[in-house]
């Protein structure tokens, strides 16, 4: 296994959500670089090195923290995307959302989704959510091997 820290990638397109996830990592001691983009188009062409993307070095983030409802293409077409792409389809995703209707968590997890939160309001609990979560995707789980 690599001593190179993964990246996370963050697709959120709320700045403020954006700012506390990433504030909450970091206050969780997490070393992990992270990347944020802003909409589903954009997270796609990240993953697939494609667009602004296609000099970027081909390693695949340790997690992806997805929020739904995103500009140009929705969480849920990223997702499929992702578990569609034999490259892609281990990487580990967490919806991380404020939505909790039943058919975005039902479909979430049709589609491969490896965990769903909806994000608390309160900024504590919502930290405290996020340490928790790079805590076991970043620490305690062991992905599976890239080929």
């Amino acid at each position: 296994m690599s001593e190179t820290k993964k990246q996370i990638l963050l697709v959120e397109d709320d700045n403020n959500d954006a700012e506390l996830t990433i504030k909450a990592l970091k206050e969780s001691n997490i070393a992990n670089q992270i990347i944020r983009v802003e909409d589903g188009e954009e997270a796609i062409n990240y993953l697939k090195c494609e667009g602004k993307y296609q000099s970027r070095q081909n390693l695949h983030p340790a997690l992806i923290l997805l929020d739904l409802k995103l500009p140009k293409i929705n969480g849920l077409e990223v997702l499929k995307t992702i578990r569609g792409n034999a490259a892609l389809k281990y990487i580990p995703v967490v919806v991380l959302t404020s939505s909790r209707e039943e058919q975005d968590l039902i479909r979430s997890y049709e589609l491969g989704v490896n965990a769903y939160v909806v994000k608390p309001v309160d900024f504590q609990k919502f930290a405290l959510a996020i340490k928790e979560l790079g805590i076991f995707w970043l620490v305690i789980n062991i992905p599976p091997p890239e080929k």
